[in-house]
């Protein structure tokens, strides 16, 4: 499906784009580029290798193309529904997580490894190394490539593109850090700082408040607001949802 989608949009934008005056967008491609190239930005993000198939995208998503009355191409909108968020946190043994993590640690651009503070071992990192690493039929370095020209002919300025890699290094990160319970108390504090440190960093956050709002979240009773302590297991469940 993933595949013959693509050909069928490939299909449509080259015979749209054929005889017509192409008006190019110095900062973005054409609307024809855009459409192509919308794929390998969603699949890098949306597409991960299961038991049966190496490129499974693990949602599912409308496309809908309008045409205007000379046969060309006038707009494009992507839906999207159902994305396995799941699978960022947690991974069957045979299967991997979602491909972006891997074309980032294919050290093809190294200056987002050192922007992200990571190396480029996924072992190193929880989240994204409890099932498969490589995959035979991907190559992630060319595809880190065709993601990060991707981002560009969508229209992505360099502070926007940058800052979604710092979330997945922030992703990363979460997986790494890592609490304990209070003696004599059922609350959970820190067992070091520092992923928490690099997390907060890469999201624009301060540390303290980071770990606070993960051990003491406040919620809201009534009209008020309430701290609450969570136990270790809460903690992880939370950040397991925050990633």
């Amino acid at each position: 499906k993933t595949v013959n989608t693509k050909r069928v949009i490939q299909y449509f934008a080259s015979i749209a784009a054929v005889g017509g005056n192409v008006k190019k967008d110095a900062s973005k491609g054409t609307l024809e580029d855009q459409i192509i190239q919308a794929n390998p930005a969603l699949e890098a993000f949306g597409n991960a290798k299961t038991v049966r198939n190496d490129n499974s995208s693990r949602f599912g998503k409308f496309i809908r193309i309008h045409f205007g009355t000379s046969g060309k191409l006038s707009s494009a909108d992507i839906e999207t529904y159902l994305l396995e968020k799941s699978r960022v946190t947690f991974q069957l043994k045979a299967e991997r997580n979602y491909h972006i993590f891997f074309q980032i640690l294919s050290n093809q651009k190294p200056e987002l490894l050192d922007m992200m503070l990571i190396t480029n071992n996924p072992y190193d990192y929880c989240y994204i190394s409890q099932g498969e690493v490589t995959v035979a039929s991907i190559n992630d370095s060319e595809e880190l490539m065709a993601t990060d020209s991707a981002f560009d002919v969508l229209g992505f300025t360099h502070e926007e593109k940058m800052g979604v890699y710092k979330l997945i290094g922030a992703i990363m990160h979460y997986g790494n850090m890592r609490f304990k319970q209070k003696q004599r108390e059922e609350q959970a504090e820190p067992d070091g700082t520092e992923a928490a440190d690099k997390s907060a960093y890469l999201m624009g956050l301060n540390s303290a408040d980071l770990i606070k709002g993960l051990c003491h979240p406040r919620v809201k009773v009534g009209n008020e607001y309430v701290t609450k302590g969570q136990g270790v297991d809460q903690v992880y469940y939370s950040m397991g949802a925050l990633a």
